[in-house]
């Protein structure tokens, strides 16, 4: 068997690539022996890993590396200071790279200038790299103001130059490296997940004291400046002009560089909103259950493909995401697409009028979402395209699994999770039942007839044709009606 030295966060290390390792490992491993190399010192709290995989210092990786030379090595970067010791042992030891952010630029800077002080380097590496508008993005950023502009500044050059190929879960992101560095070799390999169990939707409800007939949107993960807070407030106001029991949920933690609270508060909408803050895993579970809508709204976007995405929709929830990035991947029909412009706030409450008013459509989004994921983003189907890659770069010759089962179960540990409340792995997610469509809910015959009725039904008149017309537009090229 393959010797693979696999490189990554894993829990507690705070970082959602933690989780995303922690599933496929047990699959991967079915194709090679793997050695897995983590930060110094940290100790992994899943138990599976030290009783199936060796577990070594990610310092340690070069010297294991020359003394006994691994058949592959991979390394995962995203832009969190998670992938410290593991950018540093790319330097050292080239590999195979799992690119997970397109722009590492915040890591950049956290690795040049809060980890090692090199201030003036940062200065000249955005200057030599990007011009006079990289060197003045640079001044900003080090005067603790981080722009949007940072985002068109990537600052992966040097993680693809030691790069021996890169795997991605998006064409996004591919398109980009081709451009940085042409022949490199790549590959699309879809992200896996295990397929969220079934929550009812009123008993997680009951167990967050939240009201069983309530307009719940929510909202999962960091709260920052990119996750477009404000247009969904602004909809969120209107909406309760139709809908006063509409409240809003955002679950997770506050970024120190953005006061969330005082958006809600400047708009009129603290009865409205709730941040949680940090939630246990059960917690987190129960509100993605007793949620009727899902937002799921970033730009600009850093090229990453959202885990946390896959499952909500996986889940079976209604979601709405910004249509950028490699989120306009998204095949028709699975998520309602919200573009990042002045129709905005329109585009959210027009959709969360709809998906509110028609549990027919909302039923029928959310079966096609949890239809997508159950069948392209499988962990069998992510670890067999890892091994594909590898074996035809290294030239391993035939692919098969040479165990015939995951080193551990993570599906069926989930579901024990789930049932007896230990949530010792990261955060997942849960189905809902399906929304039955009103017996007297009619089958339109074509797109237009449809859109055109269920605007009407949600009062939407000719004063309203400019709204109409992009609502139209975007339902239509998103699939989300028959």
């Amino acid at each position: 068997m393959k010797r693979l030295a696999y490189a990554s966060p894993v829990n507690p290390a705070p970082s959602g690539i933690s989780d995303y390792s922690e599933e496929l490992l047990p699959y991967l491993g079915m194709y090679v022996d793997i050695t897995l190399y983590v930060e110094d010192g940290l100790r992994p709290t899943n138990p599976h890993l030290a009783r199936h995989i060796e577990i070594r210092p990610v310092s340690r990786l070069e010297r294991d590396h020359r003394r006994r030379p691994f058949d592959a090595i991979v390394y995962h970067m995203g832009n969190s200071p998670a992938h410290v010791g593991i950018w540093r042992a790319l330097q050292r030891t080239p590999g195979f790279v799992v690119l997970h952010d397109f722009v590492l630029h915040h890591f950049m800077l956290q690795e040049m200038v809060a980890l090692r002080g090199q201030i003036d380097r940062y200065r000249a590496e955005m200057r030599r790299r990007y011009g006079a508008e990289g060197a003045h993005v640079a001044e900003l950023m080090l005067r603790g103001r981080f722009p949007a502009a940072a985002f068109d500044f990537p600052f992966c050059e040097d993680v693809l130059e030691r790069a021996m190929g890169v795997l991605a879960h998006s064409r996004y992101v591919l398109d980009r490296v081709a451009a940085l560095k042409p022949g490199l070799p790549t590959v699309l390999v879809s992200m896996g997940i295990p397929l969220p169990p079934f929550i009812p939707r009123n008993e997680a409800r009951a167990r967050l004291g939240l009201p069983h007939d309530d307009l719940i949107l929510a909202s999962f993960g960091h709260i920052n400046p990119y996750k477009r807070l404000e247009p969904a407030l602004r909809a969120l106001r209107d909406l309760r002009d139709i809908r006063p029991d509409a409240r809003y949920l955002l679950v997770g933690s506050i970024s120190p560089n953005y006061d969330a609270r005082s958006v809600v508060e400047r708009l009129g909408l603290t009865e409205a909103v709730t941040i949680t803050g940090y939630v246990s895993r059960t917690a987190f579970e129960d509100y993605v259950a007793a949620a009727d809508i899902c937002l799921n709204l970033r730009h600009p976007t850093a090229g990453e493909t959202s885990a946390s995405l896959l499952r909500l929709l996986g889940a079976g929830r209604p979601t709405l995401v910004t249509a950028t990035g490699a989120f306009t991947e998204l095949p028709p029909g699975v998520a309602a697409q919200v573009d990042p412009d002045e129709s905005e706030s329109d585009l959210i409450l027009a959709y969360c009028r709809l998906l509110a008013e028609r549990p027919d459509i909302a039923a029928a989004m959310g079966a096609a979402a949890r239809a997508y994921v159950a069948r392209y983003h499988t962990l069998e189907g992510a670890a067999r395209g890892y091994a594909m890659f590898l074996a035809h770069q290294c030239g391993w010759g035939d692919v098969r699994p040479l165990r015939a089962t995951p080193l551990w179960d993570v599906e069926a540990r989930h579901v024990a999770e789930v049932r007896t409340g230990d949530r010792s792995a990261s955060h997942r997610f849960a189905d809902h039942p399906p929304v039955q469509q009103p017996a007297s809910a009619s089958t339109p015959s074509s797109p237009v007839q449809t859109v055109a009725g269920a605007l009407a039904e949600l009062g939407l008149t000719e004063d309203d044709r400019d709204v109409l017309a992009t609502v139209a537009r975007a339902m239509h090229e998103t699939g989300m009606v028959p």
